[in-house]
């Protein structure tokens, strides 16, 4: 399938997905499952999906249109390097190769393939990143209270986060219980992440980032770091790792790597 694509578009999709980033949802993914076993060799098509999804995400979010950013990543973006059109079609084809990936992931049982589809619609989706991200514009020219950002950061970042720890239990075939316990783990770094986000925005030099520096404020953007100040965002990030920290706390040292996670999430300087 992938043989055949145009020339140009698969490089503009090789471009989006191949100019390194964290991988942190692949990773939670990873270690999520891991609290429940040796997951099968499959699992990296699920990890694989999810980050084409992300990737998607930005190559669209950078758009002239969307946030309108030339740098990402330290190079510059899609539409930048290829053309808007390019642009454009290389997130529709990885969005689109994301499902088709997790569907052909035969290591893994059907019933859980099917289960992870489902949800990686809903949370990619208007419930979830998609519908966060139209709040997140929505409010450039409007007012939000501290509960809306939230719950405009819950879905835009969060709901891809939260997606990849529930997915790790998922895939392991873990007790319900266990799958809502790794959900709400990742329902809360996904917020640490987008604050510690908001808050590089205002004080992480650009050549550092990657990308741009300043511009939330710049376009009027709502976050919770022009809202209440750098030392209450600091002190918020450190609550929620032990929020995080706590949710875990049941599964004890098989945990350590995600409990680091939560604190490289919250204390990152890129």
């Amino acid at each position: 399938m992938l043989a055949k694509m145009p020339d140009r578009l698969g490089k503009a999709m090789q471009h989006g997905c191949l100019a390194g980033g964290k991988r942190l949802r692949p990773f939670l993914v990873f270690q999520s499952a891991a609290l429940f076993g040796s997951p099968p060799a499959d699992m990296i098509r699920i990890a694989a999906a999810l980050e084409f999804v992300h990737c998607y995400s930005l190559i669209h979010d950078d758009l002239p249109a969307m946030d309108d950013d030339d740098m990402r990543r330290g190079r510059p973006t899609v539409h930048v390097a290829f053309d808007e059109a390019s642009a454009i079609l290389a997130g529709d084809a990885l969005l689109t190769l994301a499902f088709g990936h997790i569907a052909d992931a035969d290591g893994i049982s059907a019933a859980a393939r099917l289960e992870l589809i489902s949800k990686l619609s809903r949370d990619a989706g208007a419930g979830g990143m998609a519908g966060g991200q139209a709040l997140d514009l929505a409010a450039e020219s409007t007012s939000l209270s501290e509960s809306e950002i939230a719950r405009m950061q819950s879905l835009k970042t969060g709901a891809l986060i939260a997606y990849a720890c529930e997915a790790g239990a998922i895939l392991m075939d873990a007790p319900e219980a266990d799958r809502k316990r790794l959900r709400q783990y990742g329902e809360i770094v996904g917020l640490a992440f987008q604050l510690a986000d908001d808050l590089l925005d205002e004080t992480a030099d650009a050549a550092v980032l990657g990308k741009a520096a300043g511009k939330d404020r710049e376009r009027g953007k709502k976050t919770l770091p022009a809202l209440y100040g750098q030392d209450w965002t600091r002190q918020r990030l450190q609550e929620l790792v032990a929020e995080a920290s706590a949710v875990l706390a049941d599964y004890e040292d098989r945990s350590a790597m995600l409990v680091e996670a939560a604190r490289f999430i919250a204390n990152r300087e890129k």
